[in-house]
């Protein structure tokens, strides 16, 4: 266990040091999120809907599509000069290989909210400073879980033509339970309700982020061996 975390973290550092150098998709991450969050503030009517009843919605979409524009990059490296090749005929195990990438763009998703969070508070004008914590919370829990799948399938299409879209088409739909869960317990908590409401909705992120992480740890090797 403590050669394949040795190992995990021998790729996560690499994948951060390269990104930390260049920093081309972490700005172009931070730049669509906040795109994304002013086309919200700009495009919706104040007098039609609360702020506060729309505000979880649009938090969700634009960490969603954030996080799936950090994705696309998970392999793209590997891609140049036969990388990846040369990683799978290494000794290292497919399973760092996984941690590794998963542990990567957890980092990254992760900058990419710290940045947008304040952001969504600046445009919406919304009170977080009270459930601050808890609303990390269930943003770490939904995160977890749509990275691990994110890793695997971004493994999965990035010989194939097209990768980008295929990678937002087949991740979509395996993104529907973390998204409902994160969407309801932030609305809980934006609206004052208390914490006990949304213990049901944390499990379930829970389960979610232990069954798939799991998952594709166990089928990420299928999917890098051709």
């Amino acid at each position: 266990m403590t050669d394949l975390l040795r190992q995990a973290w021998t790729v996560a550092r690499k994948d951060l040091l390269l990104e930390f150098r260049t920093r081309t998709a972490l700005v172009s991450a931070l730049v669509f999120t906040a795109l994304v969050l002013t086309v919200f503030n700009f495009g919706r009517d104040p007098t039609a809907v609360a702020t506060i009843d729309l505000a979880p919605t649009i938090l969700w979409v634009t960490f969603t599509f954030a996080a799936m524009l950090a994705l696309n990059r998970a392999f793209q490296l590997e891609l140049e000069n036969q990388a990846l090749e040369g990683l799978l005929v290494s000794p290292l195990s497919r399973t760092s290989l996984y941690w590794g990438k998963l542990l990567a763009n957890l980092v990254f998703v992760a900058l990419v909210e710290a940045v947008g969070l304040p952001l969504f508070v600046l445009f919406f004008d919304v009170p977080v400073g009270r459930v601050l914590l808890p609303l990390v919370g269930v943003i770490a829990l939904a995160t977890i879980g749509f990275v691990a799948v994110g890793t695997l399938f971004s493994a999965l299409v990035i010989r194939t033509r097209f990768a980008e879209l295929l990678l937002v088409v087949l991740l979509l739909p395996f993104l529907v339970p973390p998204l409902i869960g994160a969407v309801q317990v932030t609305a809980r908590l934006l609206g004052g309700r208390p914490l006990s409401e949304a213990a049901g909705w944390f499990r379930l992120l829970a389960a979610y982020d232990i069954g798939f992480v799991a998952l594709a740890t166990l089928l990420f090797p299928f999917t890098v061996d051709e």
